[in-house]
């Protein structure tokens, strides 16, 4: 599962690393040491003409046939291997891909005094890109609303000893594969099954990170 994560830097990095327009995005966009669930959040997508672009999206997604938007607090992850057959996620997995930049994730780790939390991020500085779904959602009244998820797979030796799941991690030579439409569901699958061993770092941290009212550089600084 992955129900936190951090996104901090100069936004010029998501150009940088994801060939993403980042003029859609407000320049007062600040930096988030605690993204949540329900919160809006930047999101990598693409244009039919190619264009990467950044956009705003809100972190639970929503399936276009709901009925209320409460089901996105329930799908702010989706299981990898079940992406073709659940009806939450299955029309977003066919045409609605996405990549979500982090800077880094939170996950616990049970212990005798209590869940811990650890931040796990890439060793050299930079940034995952998590492969993501995302869906518009017309309510009755009021303006469209998008949304994303973020799909888990199993987890990878570095993560194994904290969760048995983590996000999908893209390689940077698979971001164009991931977005395409165009890309056959074979391809899809291997890339959803691959466990990157990219080389990370991870280290316990406050446990203030479990409070969503908390988002500060404090929270990424390792503990004893």
């Amino acid at each position: 599962m992955c129900g936190r994560y951090a996104l901090y830097g100069p936004t010029s990095r998501l150009r940088e690393q994801f060939g993403a327009s980042i003029d859609e995005l407000p320049p007062d966009f600040g930096p988030r040491y605690n993204a949540a669930p329900l919160q809006v959040l930047p999101v990598v997508r693409q244009r039919p003409n190619g264009n990467r672009v950044v956009h705003l999206l809100r972190w639970g997604l929503i399936p276009s046939w709901s009925k209320d938007e409460t089901i996105g607090t329930k799908l702010i992850n989706a299981r990898g291997e079940t992406l073709a057959e659940k009806p939450s996620f299955r029309a977003a997995y066919k045409s609605r891909r996405c990549i979500i930049p982090a800077s880094g994730f939170f996950e616990w780790k049970a212990t005798e005094q209590g869940k811990q939390p650890y931040y796990i991020h890439p060793a050299d500085g930079g940034l995952f890109g998590f492969a993501g779904l995302w869906e518009r959602w017309a309510p009755a009244e009021g303006s469209a609303i998008d949304t994303f998820t973020v799909i888990t797979t199993a987890a990878n030796d570095a993560i194994r000893p904290l969760h048995d799941r983590m996000p999908v991690i893209l390689a940077p030579q698979d971001y164009s594969t991931w977005l395409a439409r165009a890309t056959e569901p074979d391809r899809l699958r291997a890339l959803i099954g691959a466990r990157p061993i990219t080389p990370v770092s991870l280290f316990p941290v406050s446990r203030a990170v479990g409070n969503v009212k908390n988002d500060s550089p404090d929270l990424i600084v390792p503990v004893e």
